[in-house]
């Protein structure tokens, strides 16, 4: 099983513009470096900081520029909408189908555009580390962008092992990141990509705090 997803490194340069991407891909912008104003089709224009993102509706016409030099991350993924369900009682239910691009009624996502410590942090039972969640968990939306705090020290409490891809990138400091049964020291600049159900953990090493973004699809069949 192949990735869902496309995750890359976009470096801007001076007085640069991005592209569209394909009909029925959505994409989600997240600035590591520099600035970029992002405008949609209706003229309204956010300036993009470091640690600023914003996601883009499949089809929604956008243009990125940047002035200056600028680094994002980015990622695209071919829209799938929620499954269609058929109630034939109170206590029965029968999903039909999942498909490319054509949302339900009521089931659309649109674009945000937020910052990172806008966003609360979020309880995580068990563990240490802290939680934000860029986008909704609402079910329009078919995959989540975390990011993740972690001090000097602290590590996952438990080995996961889930049906869920992620695309991660390691923003800040340094640690160990276990995949299957093999070992990795990661730094800021580091990037992975975890298959559904690779047995994963991390833990932080260095004297700085470690964070890291992390791409997770959600809401959707896994097959």
């Amino acid at each position: 099983m192949g990735s869902h997803f496309v995750m890359y490194l976009s470096k801007m340069q001076e007085n640069s513009k991005s592209g569209l991407p394909p009909n029925d891909v959505e994409r989600f912008l997240f600035v590591v470096q520099g600035s970029a104003a992002l405008t949609n089709a209706s003229g309204a224009h956010h300036q993009l900081m470091v640690d600023s993102y914003a996601y883009l509706a499949p089809n929604s016409k956008h243009s990125l520029e940047c002035d200056a030099s600028a680094t994002l991350v980015v990622f695209e993924r071919r829209f799938v909408s929620p499954p269609s369900v058929i109630n034939f009682d109170a206590s029965a239910s029968l999903v039909l189908s999942e498909h490319r691009y054509s949302p339900l009624e009521n089931h659309f996502t649109k674009q945000i555009v937020g910052s990172t410590d806008q966003q609360p942090l979020l309880e995580t039972p068990g563990e240490v580390f802290e939680l934000r969640k860029l986008l909704p968990p609402s079910l329009p939306y078919d995959f989540n962008i975390h990011i993740m705090d972690f001090q000097p020290g602290e590590f996952l409490n438990v080995k996961e092992v889930h049906y869920n891809q992620h695309g991660l990138l390691l923003l800040e400091g340094q640690g160990i990141y276990r995949l299957g049964d093999s070992w990795y020291p990661v730094q800021s600049g580091d990037a992975i990509w975890m298959a559904p159900f690779v047995p994963q953990w991390y833990a932080a090493l260095g004297k700085t705090r470690s964070r890291y973004l992390l791409y997770k699809d959600v809401n959707r069949n896994p097959l």
